[in-house]
């Protein structure tokens, strides 16, 4: 990093555009790259054990998200209280799990993985009829139902991740190669429930997965999170996991096909439902722990128009520690997302210690388990602290890449909001320009908080810091992101190094505070694109008495 981006305090706007190559913001904005880089730092220290919510690594995260929120001068969010309270279960399989299809079993970790979202101590199931629904699809309003004429009940579902556009890239299917919700995992384990499926096994393929095989494993293996329902989750599938395509690859053949040639059929339109021969047996034991977890909540109130919320959110939460793996066991995620959880911060003393006091009230949300499946962010859209209706914005911050500055904005789920107008506005004042996502296949849209509050109508940004590198140039900045894909994410090695060039993470920094600032003091409420399928939620939401 620059000797100026070192210095123990930078408070003064001007300063900060010198260092960084930045449009000043508006006036009055205090945001301190030296903050930003300490934040980082400590958050992603081995002291902090990885954030596992549950652990003594979410006990320091919490104390230290409220220790700077109140050092800011902010209040708590929550009625008096800097915590919304997320009753949480952790179940944790034993290693000595099992699956088998037909004579063949599979090695846990090496072939699969495999868990349950049921609370019990034991669960298995024995001569499951095994069935391979394409994508385990079920769109009524795309004319796509990838369990059509089967009975599921009692059987295990075989599902390719992604959905039917991305293998043959055929615009008019589905969006093409940009992901819909439907090529979710988490959207194929609940419809595989809602099939009635004993059991739900999702094919992993690097490419329209978007993370390699040990992704799965460090994600997976060990004690899984989850909110705890009163029914304690046996709506769910009995068994729930993961296999490799290879695994796949020899159960197919052993039908007299293949994972390619099944792909490329359960892509077309018109797929059909392909029952296996094999017969799928399962056995999990669980230990199980009841606790709890937080979403941090804290405000700055509006002096003119208090009742109306602009939103920002970060997931402060990470893997915790792999207690079975030897050398470096801590998950530290300095990018994912020690950066953003960062970012919150930097941006809240930014806004405390502002000239002109927002018009609206700005709200900034730490929300936990979003490594588990964005549960926090579903159990605050579920039960939010503050009006729906009311709340004019989310925007998230997740994964904030490091290096220099770009020449453009990447918008994750580019066309759905009058928020990237604000967005292009505050990006032209640093020489940058909007361009959808590279990658829309991977479905980032999906895979971050902000979506809980799009599923209920808010409007929603979020962005990533673009790839044509101002030094690299777009195949550079490619190619570093790709590494690091494969070389960090949910890793050990998502380290924070000193040193790292921040420069890059901070112009998003200030976009973040810039469309903030910009909509705490107007009055009017961003819409979502009439194409959105999201408007039709913020509608209800809207006429809601």
């Amino acid at each position: 990093m620059k000797t100026c981006d070192r210095l123990a305090l930078m408070f003064v706007p001007a300063l900060l555009a010198g260092c960084a190559g930045l449009a000043p913001a508006p006036a009055g904005a205090p945001l301190s790259a030296a903050d930003f880089e300490r934040h980082i730092a400590t958050l992603a220290s081995d002291a902090f054990e990885g954030r596992k919510p549950g652990t003594a690594g979410e006990r320091k995260t919490v104390d230290y998200l409220i220790a700077e929120f109140k050092r800011y001068g902010l209040q708590p969010g929550n009625k008096g209280s800097w915590t919304q309270e997320v009753p949480i279960v952790e179940i944790t399989a034993g290693t000595d799990a099992q699956l088998r299809f037909g004579d063949v079993e599979l090695a846990y970790g090496k072939d699969m993985v495999i868990w349950t979202k049921r609370v019990v101590p034991e669960v298995s199931i024995a001569d499951s009829p095994m069935v391979f629904v394409g994508h385990g699809v079920v769109a009524p309003e795309l004319g796509w139902n990838d369990y059509a004429g089967v009975d599921m009940r009692g059987k295990t579902a075989v599902i390719l991740i992604n959905d039917p556009g991305f293998a043959t890239d055929d615009p008019k299917l589905f969006r093409g190669r940009a992901m819909t919700y439907y090529g979710r995992w988490t959207y194929k384990f609940e419809e595989a429930a809602r099939q009635g499926a004993a059991a739900a096994i999702i094919v992993h393929d690097d490419a329209p997965a978007a993370y390699p095989w040990d992704t799965v494993q460090n994600s997976n293996m060990g004690p899984k999170l989850d909110t705890a329902s009163a029914d304690g989750n046996m709506g769910r599938a009995a068994i729930e996991g993961w296999m490799t395509r290879a695994a796949a690859d020899s159960l197919l053949r052993a039908n007299g096909s293949s994972y390619q040639e099944q792909l490329l059929a359960a892509s077309r339109p018109g797929f059909k439902p392909v029952e296996l021969r094999q017969r799928a047996s399962a056995s999990l034991r669980n230990a199980i722990r009841r606790a709890s977890s937080s979403n941090v909540v804290a405000m700055l109130p509006g002096s003119k128009r208090p009742d109306e919320y602009v939103l920002y959110m970060a997931h402060w939460d990470h893997l915790g520690r792999s207690l079975g793996r030897t050398g470096d066991n801590i998950f530290n995620g300095a990018r994912d997302n020690a950066s953003g959880t960062s970012a919150l911060l930097t941006i809240a003393r930014a806004f405390a210690e502002s000239k002109k006091r927002p018009e609206r009230t700005v709200v900034f949300l730490g929300v936990t388990l979003e490594e588990s499946g964005l549960l926090g962010s579903a159990y605050y859209a579920a039960d939010p602290v503050f009006p729906l209706k009311k709340t004019v914005a989310a925007l998230n911050m997740d994964g904030m890449a490091f290096g220099g500055r770009v020449r453009d904005v990447s918008v994750i789920g580019s066309g759905a909001s009058q928020l990237e107008e604000y967005l292009a506005a505050a990006a032209k004042r640093q020489d940058r320009v909007l361009k959808p996502e590279p990658t829309p296949e991977k479905g980032f849209f999906f895979r971050s908080d902000h979506f809980n509050l799009a599923k209920v109508g808010v409007p929603a940004l979020y962005f990533e810091r673009g790839i044509d590198d101002r030094k690299l140039g777009v195949e550079g900045g490619r190619a570093r992101e790709a590494e690091w894909i494969v070389r960090d994410y949910h890793k050990p090695s998502d380290e924070w190094r000193p040193g790292t060039d921040l420069s890059g993470p901070l112009e998003d920094v200030q976009l973040m505070y810039e469309i903030g600032a910009r909509l705490a003091g107007e009055k009017r409420f961003p819409e979502w694109y009439p194409s959105s399928e999201f408007r039709a939620a913020r509608d209800r939401s809207l006429a809601a008495p």
